[in-house]
């Protein structure tokens, strides 16, 4: 495992941008999922709740998939 002190700064830039990403579309997934109806939802939204915490796939399946529009 790399550690923080032993990055380029051109990495460490990558690694911020790509967690500022991720940090930002499980947000996006939470503030929706919580706000959006049962009945506007695929599947159960307490089965949606763990899986939006799943890096990095989960928040991109619920906004994708989870929501019925």
């Amino acid at each position: 495992m790399m550690r923080w002190d032993d990055m380029s700064g051109k990495r460490r830039g990558v690694v911020i941008a790509l967690a500022s990403v991720e940090i930002a579309l499980t947000a996006a997934a939470a503030v929706d999922l919580c706000r959006r109806p049962a009945a506007d939802v695929r599947g159960r939204k307490g089965l949606w709740w763990p899986a939006i915490f799943v890096q990095p796939v989960g928040p991109v399946a619920y906004l994708l998939w989870g929501r019925r529009s």
